[in-house]
């Protein structure tokens, strides 16, 4: 309670906020128990959330601590756009970040892992950070606070505390000064992930184009990323925030065959001729059930969408299709050949209803306007140098079994609008 009682000196307005894991059974309810009469007695809001941990954790196959983690900073964040609040403020102190550290270091991390826990994150704010354990309790004891110890923390079947209790009193042991020691060695470590950083933000702006912010695919240059030396480092800074592990397999991904896929928890790593090409996966995908190498179309290749005459809106992807019937009089003739990539004018009496949408498969083939003859999308795609997820991408507007139309690329021959045409249908791609 020692960052409560300085908040308060400070007369800053606070509400407190408690999660109960249910994890150490009738001690789970007394620290709730305690953290509310701590509330009431400052007259302070106090908000309590209880968790089946230990059945969440089982289903989504995370460790007791990974999942207790998870629920809770979900929680504080539905706190803070409920109700408003400026900013979450936890009590984690210097120790915290040294077994943080001594934890990264066991399973392996890249510098980044290695600089502790951050004094500040958005609008989460660690204010004693600075302060060791002993320094705090030195404060709750000058200052009469109670404050209640959890019991779990003295179990040593867990890796924190196995650090905690048998691994940091021997380093503090050698060195009497080992805190402030480590502290210097964090602040060398922010330093130098700072000058990292720079360059990596340089190296992004060389080889990188789009970001998953605005675009649906990350393409990052194979050519250039050759040209650097220690590649795999690289490539673990550029693509660490996606879920991947495999950075062996991820650096050979630069010599193998196109096509070539890997895959994280939330994303897609494919080699694509000159280009890496990053993107999230649909949800629910199951990675293991992903697109093997050979897969020529997209994961949604056996979904057909039926299209209907009418101006209805039907959602195609992130997008709508919408048909409106038009006679030839009401077409001013200079529009005729004015198709672009989100309106085409078809003749209506080629086409039969419904019409459907479909993702592209193997023997498709179409007839390109401007040409002579038909051409399989294979072939098309390969010429407009399409990459495999733009490819998976495609969709196709099918009247029966005939390509109309390969949406937002382009129109069959068979289906445009000539001198003999009567009635026109323009079907236009709304975003």
């Amino acid at each position: 309670m020692v960052l409560t009682h300085l908040l308060q000196k400070l007369d800053y307005h606070i509400t407190l906020a408690h999660c109960n894991f249910r994890l150490r059974g009738i001690a789970s309810d007394l620290d709730e128990e305690f953290v509310q009469k701590e509330a009431e007695k400052g007259q302070m809001e106090f908000f309590v959330s209880h968790f089946k941990t230990k059945k969440i954790a089982k289903e989504k196959g995370l460790s007791i601590q990974m999942a207790a983690r998870d629920l809770r900073y979900k929680w504080f964040d539905e706190l803070i756009k409920e109700y408003k609040f400026d900013y979450l403020l936890t009590a984690h102190h210097a120790d915290d970040n040294l077994e943080t550290f001594l934890i990264n270091l066991t399973r392996g991390t890249g510098l980044h892992g290695l600089t502790g826990i951050p004094s500040g994150n958005k609008n989460i704010i660690r204010p004693l950070l600075p302060f060791t354990r002993k320094e705090i309790e030195y404060y709750a004891n000058s200052n009469n606070l109670e404050w209640r110890e959890d019991r779990s923390n003295f179990e040593t079947k867990y890796l924190r505390n196995k650090l905690r209790h048998e691994i940091i009193p021997v380093l503090k042991d050698l060195n009497p000064n080992f805190m402030e020691t480590f502290a210097k060695t964090l602040e060398n470590l922010k330093g130098s992930e700072e000058i990292i950083q720079d360059r990596i933000r340089e190296i992004k702006n060389k080889i990188q184009i789009g970001d998953l912010t605005n675009d649906s695919i990350i393409k990052l240059s194979i050519p250039e990323l050759r040209s650097l030396n220690n590649t795999k480092a690289y490539l673990f800074e550029l693509l660490k925030d996606y879920g991947f592990a495999q950075w062996n397999d991820i650096s050979d991904l630069l010599f193998a065959q196109s096509g070539k896929q890997i895959f994280s928890k939330t994303h897609r790593l494919i080699k694509d001729r000159d280009y890496l090409l990053l993107s999230e996966l649909p949800e629910k995908q199951d990675p293991s059930e992903g697109l093997s190498s050979s897969n020529n179309r997209g994961d949604k290749g056996n979904e057909l969408i039926e299209i209907y005459k009418g101006p209805k809106r039907t959602a195609i992807g992130n997008y709508f299709i919408q048909l409106k019937e038009l006679t030839i009089n009401e077409l001013n003739h200079n529009l005729l050949f004015k198709h672009s990539k989100h309106s085409i004018f078809i003749d209506k009496q080629l086409l039969t209803f419904p019409l459907t949408v479909r993702k592209w498969e193997i023997g498709d083939y179409f007839y390109p306007i401007g040409m002579e003859g038909k051409k399989k999308l294979s072939k098309y795609f390969k010429d407009e140098k399409l990459s495999l997820l733009e490819k998976e991408n495609i969709w196709l507007l099918c009247s029966e079994n005939k390509i109309v139309w390969i949406i937002e690329k382009r129109l069959d021959n068979r289906f445009k609008v000539t001198e003999n045409t009567k009635e026109i249908i323009q079907i236009d791609i709304v975003q």
